[in-house]
């Protein structure tokens, strides 16, 4: 399958709008789609190249590693809305314990107001872009 662009902005982050580009495998759904922001956003469970870090994303089956379930994990019946909805609340209730960018789950945890400003650039930037 081709790459599709989520092109309905969704507002988060105190009214920010990112955009991403979500990525299906040739063995979907048996495999997981990737997920990437396009758009500039400081968060936890976000690499500093715009990819989403959150279980439902990591392949299906036991995590070599330990830190989740089977069932937290990929599986077929996920959808598209699915995966966008868990994005959104991932937005709102970053998971600071694997984090995929670990200075931002540390300014999280530990200097929260300076967390709140880098976000806040960010959704400024992202309200100039539209």
């Amino acid at each position: 399958m081709q790459d599709i662009n989520i092109q309905e902005s969704y507002t988060n982050c105190d009214g920010g709008f990112f955009n991403a580009i979500m990525t299906f495998p040739q063995n979907y759904p048996n495999s997981p789609p990737t997920v990437r922001f396009t758009s500039e956003i400081w968060h936890p469970n976000v690499y500093s190249d715009g990819k989403v870090c959150i279980s439902i994303l990591h392949p299906p089956g036991d995590d070599p590693n330990g830190y989740e379930l089977a069932s937290e994990r990929w599986t077929p019946v996920h959808t598209v809305e699915s995966i966008v909805l868990s994005i959104i609340s991932m937005l709102s209730s970053p998971n600071d314990e694997s984090p995929a960018n670990v200075e931002a789950a540390k300014e999280w945890r530990e200097r929260r107001d300076d967390f709140k400003k880098k976000v806040g650039r960010c959704v400024r930037r992202s309200q100039e872009m539209m």
